[in-house]
């Protein structure tokens, strides 16, 4: 398949689910190495398609649905409270679309990560037990979280619970 085809049809993959494909599972349906398809992600991002690489897979992010909150919470806690903190607010109908943090010499960094459920957070810390450290470690823990939460009241649980384990920064 030429290049330039399996572009547009990995585009047309992407755009036509509201789930991350993996490198691995749209390299098998393009028959070329998950390596390719990296490459192909990455001429389609200098083309200025906008595409989230999650622990997930890969995903063109969509609107947030039409009645929902998104707002950023700004945290800190340690290691050890990395799995409660994503809880809570999986937990309380929200949905953690991304981190960032502020290093002090690149600036803003920021990390996608559209954690939805507990299963999407388990699968997240199994990737951090082969070796990786949250990004959160860089800043001493002290993080921000874009999140999206179905109504006001499920914020203010969110926050209040945060807030009880002492991992919500005013």
């Amino acid at each position: 398949m030429e290049a330039k085809n399996r572009r547009k049809i990995l585009l047309e993959k992407l755009y036509s689910t509201t789930q991350p494909l993996t490198g691995a599972v749209l390299a098998k349906e393009m028959g070329v190495s998950r390596q390719i398809i990296v490459g192909d992600i990455a001429i389609l991002r200098a083309a200025g398609t906008e595409i989230y690489a999650t622990p997930q897979g890969y995903i063109v992010p969509g609107k947030p649905h039409r009645n929902t909150i998104v707002t950023k919470l700004a945290c800190n806690h340690d290691r050890e409270a990395l799995e409660k903190e994503l809880a809570i607010i999986i937990d309380n109908g929200g949905k953690v679309l991304d981190v960032i943090v502020e290093h002090a010499i690149y600036g803003e960094i920021k990390a996608n990560l559209m954690l939805a459920s507990r299963r999407e957070i388990n699968e997240f810390l199994v990737k951090l037990e082969n070796g990786a450290e949250p990004l959160s470690t860089v800043t001493g823990g002290i993080h921000l979280h874009t999140v999206e939460v179905p109504s006001q009241e499920a914020l203010a649980q969110i926050e209040a619970e945060l807030k009880n384990k002492g991992i919500l920064v005013n």
